[in-house]
């Protein structure tokens, strides 16, 4: 027995002594930055202790009753059963702790589906694998990607600090407003989820989940896709920027202004050099997922674009594949609802001269109109 205690003391005294290694570990949830995510980190730390308690007690009778009532002490086993008292104590306590669990509980779940009274809606829609946010109120849209360079993903660069939890156009939101969230898919199910707002959502295709948050502090607060949603599923974060109010109506001015640069861009005429390297950036964030850097595509899952009989094909049919996606029952779906004109037709430059496909022509973002109207598209020469 003075053995055991005292290997006991020994294991004590090295995990006393690793703490200070452990000690910028993180155990717990995420600092709360809204009223709601800090009523969930309370009750989950109320339903710990709780279950902490419970744990405690239960073992600890367990084991006193085995030390002190063992064989080897002269004790004997006894013969009982049918207790009434017993059974209506072990029915009666768990009731009530249920009930006291259930009761704060139930009062959270409600505030986090009190959607009214917003200051703001955003939708947010779910794709492999992106999201795309509109703001109903201010008319702005657009759409958020990893930005994860593609060396530290493939392992020949090192990971920086917020590897996969980066994108390139984050959500902005004024701090102190109520933001409701319309949530939806566009292909399979997803989930918005951000820790620090206690906002967790599936978006199911064909249905509107809502949910909402205030953020109090500002700062920028990270969040993933908490859905297993295909292969890129780690590869789709979210990131929401909290900003001043002021902060939040320059934002709002400069987002409408780029709409606006992007609208001109579709009327252009551009060569090709000029195409293939917008192109890249639009592959890159678009279509790399798939069909990889490197244009080689996962064989027997996407196809590759160096050397495809698309992108070395007719270019009308190249349009119409990205336009308006690939054959029923495959993953390729159309952009025409993503990508402007000219990020179709720069998309569609790139893959038709990039790798060891120098096809030498190139689409114009007028062809990608006629294409989303249904025209048929002519071979565009390549410009000089």
């Amino acid at each position: 027995m003075k053995s055991m205690w005292q290997r006991a003391g020994v294991m004590g005294a090295v995990w006393a002594a690793s703490q200070s290694a452990l000690a910028g570990y993180a155990y717990n949830l995420q600092e709360p930055a809204s009223q709601v995510a800090r009523e969930v980190f309370h009750l989950h730390n109320l339903i710990m202790l709780v279950c902490v308690g419970i744990f405690i007690i239960v073992f600890g009778m367990m084991f006193y009753s085995l030390v002190k009532h063992r064989k080897s002490v002269g004790h004997k086993a006894a013969h009982f059963h049918e207790n009434t008292t017993v059974e209506i104590i072990w029915t009666i306590i768990p009731f009530i702790i249920l009930v006291g669990m259930a009761y704060p509980a139930a009062k959270v779940v409600i505030e986090m589906k009190d959607t009214s009274n917003p200051d703001m809606t955003v939708k947010i829609t779910g794709y492999q694998w992106k999201w795309g946010y509109d703001y109903l109120n201010e008319g702005v849209h657009f759409y958020s990607t990893l930005a994860t360079p593609r060396e530290q993903i493939d392992g020949t660069a090192a990971k920086d600090e917020h590897y996969l939890l980066e994108v390139d156009d984050p959500m902005v939101v004024p701090v102190g407003k109520r933001v409701r969230l319309l949530i939806t898919a566009n292909d399979v199910i997803h989930s918005w989820w951000v820790p620090a707002f206690g906002v967790k959502q599936d978006g199911i295709p064909g249905f509107i989940r809502d949910s909402w948050f205030k953020a109090d502090k500002i700062g920028t607060y990270r969040g993933q896709c908490a859905e297993l949603c295909g292969k890129d599923h780690g590869f789709m974060p979210i990131v929401v920027k909290v900003v001043s109010e002021e902060d939040y109506k320059a934002w709002v001015a400069k987002k409408k202004g780029s709409a606006q640069a992007a609208a001109a861009d579709n009327t252009k005429t551009f060569d090709v050099k000029e195409l293939v390297e917008r192109g890249e950036k639009v592959y890159q964030a678009n279509c790399a997922a798939c069909h990889q850097a490197n244009g080689m595509g996962l064989p027997g899952v996407f196809p590759a674009m160096n050397g495809s009989k698309v992108a070395t094909g007719p270019i009308a049919a190249h349009i119409n594949i990205v336009v308006h996606g690939g054959r029923p029952g495959t993953a390729m779906v159309g952009f025409a609802d993503r990508l402007s004109d000219a990020e179709i037709a720069a998309v569609v430059t790139y893959e038709r001269n990039a790798w060891d496909n120098k096809m030498g022509d190139a689409a114009q973002p007028a062809d990608i109109a006629a294409a989303r109207g249904g025209a048929a598209v002519a071979a565009a020469p390549a410009a000089q």
